[in-house]
C-alpha cells in the first residue's frame, strides 16, 4: 500500500484527534473500528436474545483462515484458542521426561513456564545471540519468540531453524510480538503460538497455534471436547468418537466476542499487507532510535518495530501524563510502532524525553 492508503486506513479504522500518541502495541494493540462494530453487534444480540446471539462458528473459521493467510499455512494447520500459555502447555505435555528444552535467557514467561513447571524436563537458557550455536544432539525442542518482549530484539530465525534441523530438534516459535509487522512463515516451524491482541489488533482472548502434520502425531489432545470433533453437532453428548482430522482437534472453547472481532482485524492486516506494515513500522522505529541517540539515550540496536531504551523505563509515567503511552519492561522504556502511528507520534515522544 502507498503511504496515502495507510493514511486512509488510519482515518477509517482508528480514532483520531491527537489526544494520545499510542506506542504500546507490544502490550496491546488498538482495535480497528470494524472489529469494534462486530463485537458490539454480537454483544447486542446476546443482550436481546435474538437468534444467533451466542456467536458464529463460521466467524471463528473465517478468523482461522485469516490467520492462516497471514502465517502462510493451510487453515487445517491452525488451532484456535485464548492463551499462548495454554498452547505451549500442549507442546510441553508432548515431551518425554528428561527431554531438554533450549530457550533464550529472559524469554517471555508464557513461552518457558509450561515446560519449567513440569519439573522433569531439562531447561537450558542461553543468550539470544548464541541460541543457534547452543543447540546440541540432546536438545529436544528450541522455544523462542521471534521478537523479544522485553527489548524487541529479533532472533536469527534462519540460523536457529538450521541448527535445530541439524540436530533433530523441534522448534516452537512465539510470534505474539512480531505477527502483523514481521513476515511469518509458520510452516517453517513445528509449532507456532501467537497471541493476536498485539500487532494483529484482535480482541484479547484470541490466540492461534499452528502444528505441522508430523508434530500432530505426538501432540496430545488434552482439551478434547465437542469442538474437537470432526462432526461438532453430533458429538455434544458422550465421549467424542472421532476427533477432527486436522489441527482443529486442539481448539479451545470459543470466546465468540473475541473471534467475531478477530475475523475483521485479521482481514484488515491482510488488506494492508504485512510488507507495507513492516516498512511503515520499522521506518518510524528507526526515526525514534535516531532521535533517542541524539538525546543521549541509545536504544537497543536493530531494525525491529519495537524500540527499547535500557534504564529509561522509569519515565513511563511522565510520558503517560504527556499523552504518550509506552511500556516499562525489565527497566526498559519500550515503544512499539504500528499502522495507526505517524511521525508526529515519534516526535511527540522525543519532545517529552528531551525535557
Amino acid at each position: 500500500m502507498e503511504t496515502s492508503s495507510l493514511d486512509q486506513v488510519r482515518a477509517a479504522e482508528f480514532a483520531s484527534g491527537g489526544a494520545t500518541a499510542y506506542l504500546a502495541t507490544a502490550s496491546c494493540g488498538l482495535l480497528p473500528r470494524r472489529a469494534v462494530e462486530a463485537v458490539t453487534a454480537l454483544a447486542e444480540r446476546n443482550a436481546t436474545g435474538s437468534r444467533g446471539g451466542a456467536g458464529s462458528f463460521d466467524a471463528v473459521d473465517r478468523a482461522r483462515a485469516g490467520f492462516a493467510r497471514i502465517a502462510g499455512v493451510d487453515p487445517g494447520r491452525v488451532s484456535t484458542g485464548g492463551s499462548v500459555a495454554v498452547h505451549v502447555a500442549l507442546v510441553a505435555a508432548s515431551l518425554p521426561a528428561g527431554a531438554e528444552v533450549l530457550a533464550p535467557e529472559g524469554e517471555f514467561s508464557s513461552v518457558v513456564s509450561p515446560f519449567a513447571v513440569r519439573g522433569d524436563l531439562r531447561m537450558r537458557y542461553v543468550p539470544l545471540a548464541g541460541l543457534a550455536e547452543a543447540v546440541r544432539p540432546e536438545t529436544a525442542l528450541v522455544a523462542l519468540s521471534a521478537a523479544q518482549s522485553s527489548d524487541g530484539r529479533v532472533a536469527d530465525l534462519d540460523a536457529v531453524r538450521a541448527a535445530a534441523a541439524a540436530h533433530g530438534a523441534r522448534t516452537l516459535l512465539d510470534a505474539s510480538q512480531s505477527a502483523g509487522w514481521l513476515p511469518l512463515d509458520a510452516g517453517a516451524y513445528d509449532y507456532t503460538v501467537t497471541g493476536a491482541f498485539k500487532f494483529l489488533m484482535c480482541p484479547r482472548g484470541t490466540s492461534f497455534l499452528t502444528v505441522t502434520e508430523e508434530a500432530q502425531e505426538t501432540l496430545p489432545v488434552l482439551y478434547a471436547g465437542w469442538l474437537s470433533a470432526e462432526d461438532r453437532w453430533n458429538s455434544t453428548y458422550g465421549p467424542v468418537r472421532r476427533l477432527a482430522a486436522d489441527a482443529r482437534r486442539y481448539d479451545e472453547p470459543v470466546a465468540f466476542l473475541a473471534y467475531h472481532g478477530a475475523e475483521h482485524a485479521l482481514a484488515l492486516v491482510a488488506e494492508v499487507g504485512v510488507d507495507a506494515l513492516y516498512e511503515h513500522a520499522t521506518g518510524l522505529a528507526a526515526r525514534f532510535r535516531e532521535g533517542l541517540g541524539a538525546l543521549g539515550h541509545p536504544a537497543v540496536p536493530g531494525t525491529s518495530a519495537i524500540v527499547a531504551v535500557p534504564g529509561l523505563g522509569a519515565r513511563e509515567p511522565e510520558l503517560a501524563d504527556a499523552g504518550v503511552l509506552v511500556s516499562n519492561r525489565a527497566g526498559n522504556l519500550r515503544a512499539a510502532f504500528h499502522v495507526y502511528n505517524t511521525e508526529a507520534d515519534v516526535d511527540r515522544a522525543l519532545d517529552v524525553l528531551a525535557r
